[in-house]
C-alpha cells in the first residue's frame, strides 16, 4: 500500500500527459472496473454490493492520481450506479430514502477520499525525506571514498620515494613489496565503491584489474605470463582485500623465485566454484618447484608468508602447497556465503 501512496500517475506522466487527462482517465478507468466488479459480483448474489465496490475504486484512484482523480471517481461511479442499479431496484432500496441513501454514500465517499489523500501525501513526504537521507549519505560516502582514495596515494608515494632512494637494496625490496600491498588494498577500495556504496565487492572484476597491475609492477614480459580465470561472485569487502593480499604474496613470490635459469613460464591466477561448499582461490606456476634446502631468508624477514597464513584465517580459508618438477600450486578453499 504504501508503494502505491508513492506513485503519482500525473506527475510520471507529465509532461507528455497533461496532469487533469491523467487524473480524468484513471477516474474513468476505476468507474468501469466498478461496473465490471459489480456485474461478476451480481452473476453470484444477484442485487448485492450495489455501492460497496465504489470505495476501494475512490481509493485507488485518490492514491495513484490525487484527490481529484478520487472525487471524480466517486462523483461517476456513485451516479451512474443510483440511476442505473439503485433507483430501477425497489427491492434494493427498501425503505430508505434515495436521497438519503445518495447522500450517506456521498459523505462515506467524500472520507475515503480524506483518508486516501492524506495517507498519500504522508507516503510522499517520508520517500522525500528517504530521498533526501540516501542523497547526504551518498555525498558523505563519496567524499570519504575521494579522502580515502588520496591517502592511498599519498602513501603509495611516499613508499614509492623512499624505494626509489634505496636503489637496488634489500630495503629497496621491501619498500617495493610493502606498495603492493597498499596497492591491493587500493584496488579492493576502488571496486568497493565502483558500482555505488555497498559492503561487497565483485571478486572476478577486482582480481583481473589486480593481476593486470602485478604483471606490470614484477615487470613480466616476454617469456613469463601472468593469466587470471575468475568467475564472477560478491564477497564481502575484508574477505576481497584478504584475497587480494594473498595473491599479491603468491604471484610475488613466484615471479621472483619459480623461473630461476628459465626465460618462460605461466603464473596462473584462478577463482572458481567449488560445487556447493564454496569457492577455490588457485594460483599455480610451472617453475622449477620449491627446492629442498632452505630459501634465503627474504628482505621482510618472512613477512610475506605470514601475511599470506594470517589473511587465509581472516578469509576463513585452508591453505594447500603441492609442488614438484613441474611447479608449485598453491590452494585456498574458501567457504561459501
Amino acid at each position: 500500500m504504501a508503494r502505491l501512496g508513492e506513485l503519482d500517475l500525473p506527475d510520471r506522466l507529465a509532461p507528455t500527459v497533461p496532469r487533469w487527462v491523467t487524473q480524468l482517465a484513471l477516474a474513468l478507468l476505476c468507474s468501469a472496473g466498478v461496473e465490471i466488479s459489480r456485474s461478476v459480483v451480481n452473476m453470484l448474489a444477484p442485487g448485492s454490493a450495489i455501492f460497496a465496490l465504489v470505495f476501494p475504486a475512490i481509493m485507488m484512484a485518490t492514491l495513484l492520481a490525487r484527490w481529484q482523480s478520487g472525487l471524480l471517481t466517486a462523483l461517476i461511479s456513485i451516479l451512474y450506479t443510483f440511476f442505473t442499479v439503485y433507483l430501477p431496484a425497489p427491492a434494493a432500496r427498501g425503505a430508505i430514502n434515495p436521497r438519503f441513501a445518495v447522500f450517506a454514500v456521498a459523505v462515506a465517499a467524500i472520507l475515503t477520499v480524506i483518508l486516501a489523500e492524506t495517507f498519500r501525501r504522508a507516503a510522499r513526504r517520508a520517500m522525500a525525506e528517504r530521498d533526501r537521507e540516501i542523497a547526504a549519505r551518498d555525498l558523505m560516502l563519496s567524499e570519504f571514498e575521494h579522502r580515502v582514495k588520496n591517502n592511498f596515494a599519498i602513501v603509495g608515494g611516499m613508499l614509492d620515494i623512499q624505494r626509489r632512494r634505496a636503489g637496488d637494496t634489500p630495503a629497496g625490496e621491501a619498500l617495493a613489496s610493502a606498495m603492493r600491498r597498499v596497492d591491493s588494498i587500493a584496488r579492493a577500495h576502488r571496486h568497493l565503491y565502483r558500482h555505488g556504496p555497498s559492503s561487497e565487492v565483485d571478486v572476478r572484476d577486482y582480481l583481473v584489474d589486480l593481476c593486470a597491475a602485478l604483471a606490470e609492477a614484477l615487470l613480466l614480459r616476454g617469456g613469463v605470463t601472468l593469466t587470471c580465470d575468475a568467475d564472477p561472485a560478491q564477497i564481502p569487502r575484508d574477505d576481497a582485500v584478504s584475497i587480494g593480499l594473498i595473491v599479491n604474496e603468491l604471484v610475488t613470490n613466484a615471479a621472483k623465485h619459480a623461473f630461476v635459469g628459465r626465460e618462460r613460464g605461466t603464473i596462473a591466477v584462478s577463482w572458481k566454484r567449488r560445487g556447493d561448499d564454496g569457492w577455490r582461490l588457485t594460483v599455480a606456476d610451472d617453475g622449477v618447484g620449491i627446492p629442498p634446502e632452505p630459501r634465503p631468508a627474504s628482505p621482510d624477514g618472512g613477512l610475506g608468508q605470514r601475511l599470506i597464513d594470517g589473511f587465509a584465517r581472516q578469509a576463513k580459508g585452508t591453505l594447500t602447497t603441492a609442488s614438484g618438477g613441474h611447479g608449485t600450486t598453491v590452494t585456498m578453499d574458501v567457504p561459501g556465503t
